[in-house]
């Protein structure tokens, strides 16, 4: 794996931090529906340039993003997505793996490898700013094996998490593992396969697998993957291995939710998961378009 070709900008970089701002005080003040005006005030940045900025990574503008950051909208998208997610559950669970924009492959640790705890596996890791916050990722050799996000001023607690999930695991910080984030968040622009390995009981790699199935855009209540995984008497069993999903964004747990239009749950926080929801929808509306 080399990922030192995918290197993030400084204007990149401050273009993500000023939409990470944008989507968090629009979460703030969903009920009050700021306008453009109030959003680049509270920013101290002109409209043009915050609409830009916006529109270059959701697609749409802060006022459309809002339109789909609502319980209404995700209800809708979850209806809308039922025939389409029959369809796309059952050909990912059997298909070769070429999944989302990006072609993913996986591979799963052994019963062996992980009843070890990771022993004799290096982790290399980084931290890295995209425009949801903060992540970490860690890879091994083999691939990509954790990308969690990092709430701020809790980088101790997502290194608790990660060495929880490879208690034995040797780790090395790596800044050149920073790099493949951008891969992940800038629209899946690459063309080259990325690698993730995956370290969870056989239940949970499966329900991982028909995560992957879902497409962008589109969402699946807990009761449907329960069924896709061929356990329907198992809806609780199935939203805890949802929960245990070791890798945000690119494993899209969060295209998950409850048939009642709730988000349910979300490992890295509910706003995120909303807006992971409400920026997907927006590259749905932005690709329709232009088809």
């Amino acid at each position: 794996m080399n990922p030192s070709a995918l290197t993030t900008s400084t204007a990149d970089a401050t273009t993500y931090a000023l939409v990470a701002k944008a989507i968090h005080y629009l979460q703030c003040n969903v009920r009050r529906q700021p306008s453009l005006s109030d959003l680049a005030s509270h920013l101290d940045v002109s409209e043009s340039t915050l609409q830009r900025a916006f529109s270059a990574f959701a697609g749409v503008s802060p006022k459309r993003f809002l339109q789909f950051h609502t319980k209404e909208h995700a209800k809708a998208l979850l209806l809308d997505s039922a025939d389409v997610l029959t369809a796309a559950l059952e050909a990912g669970l059997s298909g070769p793996g070429r999944l989302h924009a990006l072609m993913i492959s996986t591979e799963a640790m052994t019963p062996g490898e992980i009843g070890r705890g990771g022993r004799d596996v290096v982790l290399r890791y980084a931290y890295a700013e995209t425009p949801l916050g903060q992540v970490l990722a860690a890879c091994t050799p083999r691939g990509l094996a954790f990308l969690g996000f990092v709430e701020p001023q809790q980088e101790a607690a997502a290194m608790a998490d990660l060495r929880a999930r490879w208690p034995a695991a040797s780790l090395i910080e790596d800044a050149g593992v920073a790099d493949m984030t951008a891969q992940v968040f800038a629209g899946w622009r690459s063309d080259r396969p990325l690698h993730l390995v995956l370290a969870g009981t056989n239940f949970q790699i499966k329900v991982w697998e028909a995560l992957l199935a879902i497409p962008e855009g589109h969402l699946a209540s807990y009761t449907q993957l329960a069924r896709a995984v061929g356990r329907p008497d198992a809806v609780r069993a199935v939203a805890s291995a949802v929960g245990r999903n070791p890798l945000s964004v690119l494993i899209p747990c969060h295209r998950v939710i409850r048939e009642s239009g709730t988000l349910g749950g979300y490992h890295w926080g509910l706003a995120r998961k909303g807006a992971l929801i409400a920026l997907e929808s927006a590259r749905r509306e932005r690709f329709a378009q232009v088809a």
